[in-house]
């Protein structure tokens, strides 16, 4: 590296330029407050992490612009490019750095989660996995949620496996529910159900997941002749009924392949720097779902780059892996991320970008439905964009502003008989959620349940931001909404008058009559009540109270966590922190095993089964599974 480039770059980054060592592994350049802004990999740092920063190294702009926004950078060595992979891809969706590809939202997408550990195996709907550490089965991740719950709904109905969350070993006599009267439950809440005729009736739901229909219907249909042959002729009805349910969900999907192949096709398109990436899922030769995701990306991304980054994304968190992976264009690690897939399953993993053929046509129909999906997009988002504008000159009408408001900031409070209070700020930008800025406050200076001293405390401490130059906070609302009646305006105009700010519009929304008060005026404003303007202020006030439910709840269930775990033999301070870390509530430590908690960071098999007795006693007064 030359002395005149080094003499350009901070000293701090010089240094660890030349520290970098020539190893495989990942790199995480920082900005000048510290903020992890790129993630990347290489088989060797050094030569990777310095061609940054060569003299006359050309960069298109939107790289040339981390160059220039990084003032550190630090590494982790690996023993191959297959870790480094693996790792890159966790550090990318622990820190979401600014200048990565990335999917969005990657961690709401839905799950369906068999426990398959259990004595008699649960089969439910989740939205946190655990895949390679907590011995479960998991298919997934989808899109479609309400698509999901009504598989699960047809999957419980057709084989009778329990839908309710407790974990039964089959020695519990308890009362059955409805569903047992029904005949869409087994019961193994009863302790009379064979275990070996309800484990299979999981490995038949398991395999509709998989797509393999047909192979379930060979399987029922020669227990119904079994059943027919020896005159059990009210369980050869009930498999034939299941056989013609099974059938009917076979019908919806086509078959692509005579083949009988395993395969995920992917298709992207894009349109600057809006991306979908969508996904055919080919089981035994028959299209048994598609889902799309969205990626943030530079509009001067290559379309191998996006590519390789959806590849390495979306399969460190699919529950299931195919035996061939069809992508319309090879990415720069082709090789790399076949080895990783192949690591993942367990068998080997073809990735193909087909160049002509039935498996081209097949990659050009799914990128077709990208585009379908990204156009869409766009034009929703044209609508929507018009709708959110013509509601903010709605607003601004009725309250008297001089402007549309372009930024709108709702606070609420959220608190249960004065515990874990908690302040919410939702924020819209333009008439539309800008979620990446909404903050939480936790409640510091107030003692009990007084909403006034409290919604006081969160905007003087918003305030306060702005006036220091916080960059979370930086920039005044147009329009600062307040969820509450008069008390609460009020109790906001007295920190905003201590602030020393002026010039900001407050106004209070009281959910009852959906009145909007405003400073010395004594009526309120009631806005038409099909109108825009109050859509508007009623998707502001709801967020806020959704953001502020969801965080009061977090810490709740922590503190219910935190209280249960006291006085457990071997549980001590820095043990209870990291359960809490890891598993947030009694509600989710209850779905474990004994084994499950044991592999738990830092447990043993003695703690975790004294835990299992405390979780399932009803000491925490949260009470248990009742007969």
């Amino acid at each position: 590296m030359s002395e005149n480039r080094s003499s350009t770059l901070s000293n701090r980054l010089s240094a660890a330029l030349d520290a970098v060592p020539a190893l495989p592994g990942c790199y995480l350049f920082r900005d000048a407050a510290g903020n992890v802004i790129y993630v990347g990999k290489a088989v060797n740092l050094r030569s990777r992490v310095r061609s940054y920063f060569q003299k006359g190294a050309s960069h298109p702009p939107r790289t040339a612009q981390m160059v220039r926004s990084a003032a550190d950078v630090e590494w982790m060595v690996t023993d191959n490019e297959v870790e480094a992979l693996i790792l890159e891809s966790t550090l990318i969706k622990k820190h979401r750095p600014y200048f990565n590809v990335r999917l969005k939202d990657d961690k709401s997408y839905p799950y369906v989660c068999v426990t398959i550990n259990d004595p008699y195996p649960r089969v439910f709907f989740t939205r946190r996995h655990r895949l390679t550490r907590d011995g479960n089965l998991y298919f997934g991740p989808f899109t479609n949620a309400r698509a999901v719950r009504d598989t699960l709904r047809t999957a419980r109905r057709i084989f009778g496996i329990q839908s309710c969350r407790p974990r039964f070993t089959g020695q519990e006599r308890l009362r059955p529910c409805l569903y047992y009267h029904l005949n869409q439950c087994m019961g193994p809440c009863t302790g009379e159900v064979d275990r070996g005729e309800y484990l299979r009736a999981i490995r038949q739901v398991c395999k509709l997941f998989e797509g393999r229909h047909d192979e379930v219907i060979r399987q029922l249909s020669a227990q119904m002749e079994e059943a027919a042959e020896n005159l059990h002729f009210e369980r050869a009805a009930a498999l034939r009924d299941r056989i013609r349910a099974i059938s009917q969900l076979a019908e919806r999907q086509k078959v692509f392949s005579v083949e009988g192949t395993d395969q995920d096709v992917i298709g992207v398109a894009r349109d600057g720097g809006d991306v979908v990436a969508h996904v055919f899922f080919i089981r035994a030769g028959r299209l048994i779902g598609q889902e799309n995701f969205t990626l943030e990306a530079d509009p001067a991304e290559p379309d191998a780059s996006l590519v390789e980054q959806f590849l390495k994304q979306y399969y460190e968190g699919a529950a299931t892996i195919p035996a061939e992976v069809l992508i319309p264009v090879q990415p720069g690690d082709a090789e790399a991320i076949r080895n990783y897939l192949t690591e993942r399953r367990g068998r080997s993993v073809r990735l193909t970008a087909p160049i002509r053929g039935e498996k081209r046509k097949l990659v050009e129909m799914v990128t077709r439905n990208a585009e379908l999906e990204l156009k869409q997009r766009v034009l929703r988002g044209v609508s929507d964009r018009a709708r959110a504008e013509q509601a903010c000159m709605e607003l601004a009408e009725a309250l008297g502003l001089e402007t549309p408001p372009v930024r709108i900031e709702c606070f609420d409070i959220s608190n249960l008989q004065g515990g874990y209070v908690v302040g919410s700020m939702a924020v819209f930008e333009d008439g539309l959620p800008a979620r990446k800025e909404y903050r939480h406050f936790r409640v510091r200076t107030v003692e009990g349940q007084d909403d006034f001293a409290s919604m006081r405390e969160v905007i003087s401490r918003r305030l306060a931001n702005a006036r220091e130059g916080s960059g979370r906070f930086g920039e005044l609302p147009d329009l600062m909404l307040i969820d509450g009646g008069r008390g609460q305006l009020n109790a906001a105009l007295e920190a905003v008058r201590e602030s020393g700010i002026e010039g900001l519009s407050v106004a209070s929304l009281a959910k009852k009559e959906e009145e909007i008060f405003l400073p010395g005026s004594p009526e309120p404003v009631r806005l038409e009540r099909h109108s825009a303007a109050l859509r508007l202020v009623q998707h502001v006030r709801d967020e806020a109270h959704r953001f502020a439910v969801t965080y009061h709840r977090k810490l709740r269930g922590k503190g219910s966590l935190a209280s249960l775990l006291d006085g457990v033999p071997g549980i001590g301070p820095a043990r209870r922190a990291r359960l809490v870390r890891e598993f947030g509530s009694v509600e989710e430590m209850r779905k474990l095993t004994i084994d499950d908690l044991a592999r738990a960071p830092g447990m043993n098999r003695t703690v975790a089964a004294a835990l299992y007795e405390r979780l399932h006693s009803g000491e925490d007064g949260e009470g248990a599974h009742a007969a």
